[in-house]
Protein backbone atom coordinates (compact mmCIF):
# COMPACT_ATOMS: atom_id res chain seq x y z
CA UNK A 1 0.00 0.00 0.00
CA UNK A 2 1.44 3.24 -1.18
CA UNK A 3 0.93 6.63 0.30
CA UNK A 4 1.30 10.51 -0.72
CA UNK A 5 3.21 11.07 2.83
CA UNK A 6 4.41 14.26 1.49
CA UNK A 7 5.78 16.69 -2.02
CA UNK A 8 8.83 18.78 -3.34
CA UNK A 9 7.49 20.57 -6.38
CA UNK A 10 9.70 22.91 -7.08
CA UNK A 11 7.74 25.03 -9.74
CA UNK A 12 8.05 27.83 -11.85
CA UNK A 13 6.87 31.35 -10.73
CA UNK A 14 6.53 29.85 -6.87
CA UNK A 15 6.75 32.40 -4.30
CA UNK A 16 6.66 30.40 -0.95
CA UNK A 17 5.61 26.76 0.50
CA UNK A 18 4.09 25.89 3.31
CA UNK A 19 3.94 22.35 4.80
CA UNK A 20 0.87 22.11 7.04
CA UNK A 21 -0.22 18.90 9.22
CA UNK A 22 -1.79 16.89 6.36
CA UNK A 23 -1.26 19.50 3.30
CA UNK A 24 1.51 21.03 1.29
CA UNK A 25 0.68 24.64 0.03
CA UNK A 26 2.42 26.08 -2.94
CA UNK A 27 2.44 29.68 -3.41
CA UNK A 28 2.49 31.82 -6.44
CA UNK A 29 1.65 35.32 -5.40
CA UNK A 30 -2.02 35.60 -4.86
CA UNK A 31 -2.92 32.47 -5.60
CA UNK A 32 -2.18 29.06 -4.06
CA UNK A 33 -2.04 25.20 -4.76
CA UNK A 34 -3.17 22.99 -2.13
CA UNK A 35 -1.98 19.21 -1.90
CA UNK A 36 -4.24 17.05 0.09
CA UNK A 37 -1.43 14.47 1.38
CA UNK A 38 -2.25 11.30 2.69
CA UNK A 39 -0.85 12.66 5.98
CA UNK A 40 -3.38 11.97 9.08
CA UNK A 41 -3.36 13.64 11.88
CA UNK A 42 -5.16 13.30 15.60
CA UNK A 43 -5.24 15.47 18.98
CA UNK A 44 -3.19 18.24 16.44
CA UNK A 45 0.02 15.31 16.27
CA UNK A 46 0.85 13.83 12.47
CA UNK A 47 0.34 10.50 13.19
CA UNK A 48 3.86 8.76 11.72
CA UNK A 49 2.39 6.38 8.91
CA UNK A 50 0.28 7.47 5.63
CA UNK A 51 -2.97 6.34 5.13
CA UNK A 52 -3.34 5.74 1.11
CA UNK A 53 -6.24 7.82 -0.62
CA UNK A 54 -7.31 9.91 2.48
CA UNK A 55 -5.91 13.02 0.39
CA UNK A 56 -7.84 12.65 -2.33
CA UNK A 57 -10.99 11.20 -0.83
CA UNK A 58 -10.78 14.28 1.42
CA UNK A 59 -10.19 16.81 -1.23
CA UNK A 60 -12.85 15.95 -3.71
CA UNK A 61 -15.70 16.00 -0.72
CA UNK A 62 -14.38 19.03 0.05
CA UNK A 63 -15.07 20.32 -3.67
CA UNK A 64 -18.30 18.75 -3.37
CA UNK A 65 -19.81 20.58 -0.42
CA UNK A 66 -17.89 23.97 -1.03
CA UNK A 67 -19.78 23.94 -4.33
CA UNK A 68 -23.04 23.08 -2.73
CA UNK A 69 -22.26 26.07 -0.24
CA UNK A 70 -20.92 28.69 -2.06
CA UNK A 71 -24.43 30.49 -2.82
CA UNK A 72 -24.52 30.96 0.79
CA UNK A 73 -21.20 32.37 1.64
CA UNK A 74 -17.95 32.88 -1.35
CA UNK A 75 -15.46 30.57 -1.17
CA UNK A 76 -11.47 30.67 -1.84
CA UNK A 77 -11.66 27.73 -4.82
CA UNK A 78 -10.13 28.54 -8.13
CA UNK A 79 -10.07 25.25 -9.50
CA UNK A 80 -10.26 21.30 -8.32
CA UNK A 81 -7.64 20.08 -11.57
CA UNK A 82 -6.68 17.07 -9.65
CA UNK A 83 -8.07 14.31 -7.29
CA UNK A 84 -5.65 15.82 -5.06
CA UNK A 85 -5.51 19.28 -5.47
CA UNK A 86 -7.29 22.84 -4.99
CA UNK A 87 -6.44 25.93 -6.95
CA UNK A 88 -7.56 29.03 -4.87
CA UNK A 89 -6.75 32.46 -4.08
CA UNK A 90 -4.72 32.89 -1.00
CA UNK A 91 -6.80 35.01 1.87
CA UNK A 92 -5.40 36.40 5.24
CA UNK A 93 -7.46 33.87 7.70
CA UNK A 94 -9.36 34.44 10.70
CA UNK A 95 -7.10 33.49 13.68
CA UNK A 96 -10.30 31.78 15.52
CA UNK A 97 -11.71 28.52 13.72
CA UNK A 98 -15.53 28.25 14.00
CA UNK A 99 -16.87 25.02 15.35
CA UNK A 100 -20.56 24.32 15.49
CA UNK A 101 -22.41 21.87 17.68
CA UNK A 102 -25.69 20.03 17.24
CA UNK A 103 -25.38 17.37 19.33
CA UNK A 104 -23.48 16.32 22.52
CA UNK A 105 -20.70 14.70 21.19
CA UNK A 106 -16.75 14.21 21.38
CA UNK A 107 -14.91 17.08 23.29
CA UNK A 108 -17.75 18.71 24.43
CA UNK A 109 -19.64 15.49 26.09
CA UNK A 110 -15.72 15.03 27.93
CA UNK A 111 -15.96 18.26 29.14
CA UNK A 112 -19.65 17.66 30.18
CA UNK A 113 -19.20 14.95 31.95
CA UNK A 114 -16.12 16.24 33.62
CA UNK A 115 -18.64 18.38 34.99
CA UNK A 116 -18.53 21.43 32.95
CA UNK A 117 -21.68 23.07 32.10
CA UNK A 118 -20.64 25.79 30.26
CA UNK A 119 -18.69 25.24 26.75
CA UNK A 120 -16.90 28.42 25.47
CA UNK A 121 -19.19 30.71 27.38
CA UNK A 122 -22.34 28.69 26.06
CA UNK A 123 -24.32 26.88 28.88
CA UNK A 124 -25.79 23.70 28.69
CA UNK A 125 -28.96 22.23 30.48
CA UNK A 126 -28.69 19.78 32.67
CA UNK A 127 -29.57 16.19 32.24
CA UNK A 128 -27.77 15.80 28.85
CA UNK A 129 -26.64 12.02 27.76
CA UNK A 130 -24.00 11.45 25.10
CA UNK A 131 -24.44 12.04 21.66
CA UNK A 132 -28.04 13.84 22.54
CA UNK A 133 -29.25 16.63 20.83
CA UNK A 134 -28.56 19.95 21.57
CA UNK A 135 -31.32 22.39 21.83
CA UNK A 136 -30.07 24.53 18.88
CA UNK A 137 -26.86 24.24 17.42
CA UNK A 138 -24.33 26.21 19.47
CA UNK A 139 -20.73 28.06 18.29
CA UNK A 140 -18.09 26.77 20.48
CA UNK A 141 -14.98 28.48 18.65
CA UNK A 142 -11.58 27.60 19.10
CA UNK A 143 -7.84 29.15 19.08
CA UNK A 144 -6.03 28.20 15.71
CA UNK A 145 -2.84 27.34 17.03
CA UNK A 146 0.07 27.50 14.09
CA UNK A 147 2.25 25.03 17.10
CA UNK A 148 0.89 22.93 19.40
CA UNK A 149 -3.02 22.47 20.71
CA UNK A 150 -5.80 24.90 19.25
CA UNK A 151 -7.65 26.03 22.73
CA UNK A 152 -11.79 26.71 23.92
CA UNK A 153 -12.23 30.55 23.96
CA UNK A 154 -15.43 32.20 24.48
CA UNK A 155 -17.43 35.09 22.18
CA UNK A 156 -16.71 37.60 24.79
CA UNK A 157 -12.91 36.76 24.57
CA UNK A 158 -12.81 37.06 21.05
CA UNK A 159 -14.00 40.15 21.12
CA UNK A 160 -12.25 41.49 24.44
CA UNK A 161 -8.82 40.34 22.84
CA UNK A 162 -9.53 42.13 19.26
CA UNK A 163 -8.85 38.60 17.99
CA UNK A 164 -11.94 39.23 15.30
CA UNK A 165 -13.78 43.02 14.91
CA UNK A 166 -17.71 42.29 16.55
CA UNK A 167 -18.57 43.28 12.60
CA UNK A 168 -16.73 40.74 11.15
CA UNK A 169 -17.88 37.96 14.03
CA UNK A 170 -21.34 38.92 13.45
CA UNK A 171 -20.79 37.67 9.69
CA UNK A 172 -18.69 34.73 10.96
CA UNK A 173 -21.63 33.34 13.36
CA UNK A 174 -24.16 33.59 10.87
CA UNK A 175 -22.30 32.32 7.76
CA UNK A 176 -21.52 29.36 10.85
CA UNK A 177 -25.04 28.80 11.41
CA UNK A 178 -26.08 29.07 7.77
CA UNK A 179 -23.74 25.91 6.51
CA UNK A 180 -24.47 24.21 9.44
CA UNK A 181 -27.69 24.36 8.13
CA UNK A 182 -27.01 23.79 4.61
CA UNK A 183 -24.82 20.72 5.94
CA UNK A 184 -27.78 19.10 7.72
CA UNK A 185 -29.93 19.06 4.50
CA UNK A 186 -27.35 17.52 2.75
CA UNK A 187 -26.28 14.40 5.28
CA UNK A 188 -30.12 14.00 5.57
CA UNK A 189 -30.06 13.19 2.23
CA UNK A 190 -27.14 10.89 2.65
CA UNK A 191 -29.13 8.97 5.56
CA UNK A 192 -26.44 11.14 7.65
CA UNK A 193 -26.82 13.55 10.94
CA UNK A 194 -24.33 16.33 10.66
CA UNK A 195 -23.65 16.45 14.49
CA UNK A 196 -20.84 18.73 14.65
CA UNK A 197 -18.33 20.54 12.25
CA UNK A 198 -16.09 23.41 11.54
CA UNK A 199 -15.08 26.37 9.52
CA UNK A 200 -12.61 28.71 8.40
CA UNK A 201 -12.57 31.53 7.09
CA UNK A 202 -10.35 34.71 6.05
CA UNK A 203 -10.44 37.78 4.08
CA UNK A 204 -9.55 38.66 0.43
CA UNK A 205 -9.86 42.60 -0.62
CA UNK A 206 -11.48 43.19 2.27
CA UNK A 207 -13.90 40.85 1.49
CA UNK A 208 -14.90 37.27 3.80
CA UNK A 209 -14.67 33.67 2.77
CA UNK A 210 -15.15 30.47 3.37
CA UNK A 211 -11.52 28.98 3.24
CA UNK A 212 -10.01 25.53 3.86
CA UNK A 213 -12.37 22.13 3.56
CA UNK A 214 -16.27 22.21 4.19
CA UNK A 215 -18.19 19.02 5.68
CA UNK A 216 -15.88 16.37 5.28
CA UNK A 217 -15.28 13.41 7.47
CA UNK A 218 -11.85 15.08 8.32
CA UNK A 219 -13.70 18.17 10.10
CA UNK A 220 -17.35 16.78 10.84
CA UNK A 221 -18.69 14.23 12.52
CA UNK A 222 -21.81 12.10 11.23
CA UNK A 223 -23.98 9.67 12.99
CA UNK A 224 -25.85 7.57 11.11
CA UNK A 225 -29.77 8.24 10.81
CA UNK A 226 -31.27 4.96 10.29
CA UNK A 227 -31.24 3.82 14.40
CA UNK A 228 -29.89 6.84 16.05
CA UNK A 229 -33.19 6.85 18.17
CA UNK A 230 -33.39 2.94 18.83
CA UNK A 231 -29.81 3.50 20.20
CA UNK A 232 -30.00 6.67 22.40
CA UNK A 233 -32.87 5.52 24.28
CA UNK A 234 -30.57 1.78 24.80
CA UNK A 235 -27.67 4.07 25.63
CA UNK A 236 -25.65 2.30 22.87
CA UNK A 237 -23.04 4.02 21.47
CA UNK A 238 -23.65 5.79 17.84
CA UNK A 239 -22.41 4.57 14.66
CA UNK A 240 -20.64 7.19 13.57
CA UNK A 241 -19.27 8.14 9.84
CA UNK A 242 -16.14 10.73 10.99
CA UNK A 243 -12.15 10.61 11.68
CA UNK A 244 -13.42 9.41 15.50
CA UNK A 245 -12.42 5.70 14.76
CA UNK A 246 -8.63 7.14 14.62
CA UNK A 247 -8.97 9.06 17.99
CA UNK A 248 -10.97 6.45 19.59
CA UNK A 249 -7.86 3.55 18.52
CA UNK A 250 -5.63 6.47 19.96
CA UNK A 251 -7.10 6.64 23.29
CA UNK A 252 -7.55 2.64 23.95
CA UNK A 253 -3.63 2.72 23.40
CA UNK A 254 -3.28 5.01 25.50
CA UNK A 255 -2.31 8.39 23.21
CA UNK A 256 -4.51 11.82 23.44
CA UNK A 257 -1.56 14.30 22.35
CA UNK A 258 -0.51 15.17 25.74
CA UNK A 259 3.28 15.43 26.91
CA UNK A 260 4.93 11.97 27.20
CA UNK A 261 2.52 9.63 25.88
CA UNK A 262 4.07 8.21 21.97
CA UNK A 263 1.64 7.21 19.19
CA UNK A 264 1.01 3.56 19.17
CA UNK A 265 2.57 1.47 16.43
CA UNK A 266 0.45 1.99 12.61
CA UNK A 267 0.76 -1.57 11.89
CA UNK A 268 0.36 -2.49 8.18
CA UNK A 269 -3.28 -3.98 9.14
CA UNK A 270 -4.14 -1.12 11.04
CA UNK A 271 -3.43 1.24 8.17
CA UNK A 272 -5.52 -0.74 5.49
CA UNK A 273 -8.09 -0.56 7.68
CA UNK A 274 -8.05 3.21 8.42
CA UNK A 275 -7.76 3.31 4.50
CA UNK A 276 -10.71 1.34 3.87
CA UNK A 277 -12.73 3.39 6.56
CA UNK A 278 -12.00 6.22 4.19
CA UNK A 279 -13.17 4.65 1.73
CA UNK A 280 -16.58 3.41 2.80
CA UNK A 281 -16.85 7.42 4.32
CA UNK A 282 -16.55 8.57 0.37
CA UNK A 283 -19.04 6.17 -0.50
CA UNK A 284 -21.14 7.16 2.08
CA UNK A 285 -21.20 10.73 1.25
CA UNK A 286 -20.89 10.91 -2.70
CA UNK A 287 -22.85 7.40 -3.50
CA UNK A 288 -20.06 6.37 -5.49
CA UNK A 289 -17.30 3.90 -4.90
CA UNK A 290 -13.60 5.40 -5.33
CA UNK A 291 -12.03 4.50 -8.67
CA UNK A 292 -7.94 3.06 -8.07
CA UNK A 293 -5.08 5.19 -9.17
CA UNK A 294 -1.85 4.39 -10.06
CA UNK A 295 0.38 5.23 -7.06
CA UNK A 296 3.65 4.98 -9.18
CA UNK A 297 2.51 8.18 -11.48
CA UNK A 298 0.38 10.19 -9.07
CA UNK A 299 3.35 12.55 -7.85
CA UNK A 300 3.79 13.77 -11.51
CA UNK A 301 -0.13 13.71 -12.36
CA UNK A 302 -0.45 16.33 -9.54
CA UNK A 303 3.11 18.16 -10.53
CA UNK A 304 1.34 18.85 -14.23
CA UNK A 305 -2.54 19.48 -13.09
CA UNK A 306 -0.99 22.35 -11.24
CA UNK A 307 1.07 23.80 -13.87
CA UNK A 308 -1.43 23.31 -16.56
CA UNK A 309 -4.14 25.04 -14.45
CA UNK A 310 -1.94 27.66 -13.56
CA UNK A 311 -0.60 28.23 -17.00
Amino acid sequence: MQAIEETHFNFIGQTGFYKGKVRDVYYFDDKMALVATDRISAFDVVLPKGIPDKGRILNQIAAINLTATKDIVPNWVLSTPDPNVTIGFKCEPFAVEMVVRGYLAGHAAREYKAGKRKICGVSLPEGLKENDPLPHPIITPTTKAKVGHDEDISREDILAKNIVSEADYKILEDYTLKLFARGSELAAKRGLILVDTKYEFGKHDGKIYLIDEVHTPDSSRYFYKEGYEARQNAGEAQKQLSKEFVRQWLIENGFQGKDGQRVPEMTNDIVKSISERYQELYYQMTGEKLRPVDYAKIEERIEQSIVKSLN
